[in-house]
């Protein structure tokens, strides 16, 4: 059988580094749960978990149509 060549965008690929540092309970958590839940690759999922987190935030952020707060629109309106 002939394997298939995949193509890989080079804009996806991973370069930059971070570091987080976790103190002893938290790290007994980590580990715990990895174990619990059979997680072999601990990289992969905390960069799921930080990426879901982010964009969930940046959904609960989108502006709406009827934004309470002062925009280019309505805050002259409020000092009259």
């Amino acid at each position: 059988m002939k394997k298939r060549k995949i193509e890989k965008d080079e804009s996806l690929k991973r370069v930059f580094r971070g570091t987080i540092l976790f103190n002893k309970k938290e790290i007994q958590a980590i580990n715990h749960y990895c174990k619990k839940y059979k997680i072999e690759n601990k990289s992969k999922m905390m960069r799921e978990m930080i990426i879901a987190s982010v964009l969930k935030k940046f959904d609960e952020d989108y502006p709406t149509l009827f934004e309470n707060t002062p925009n280019l629109f309505n805050q002259n309106a409020n000092s009259r």
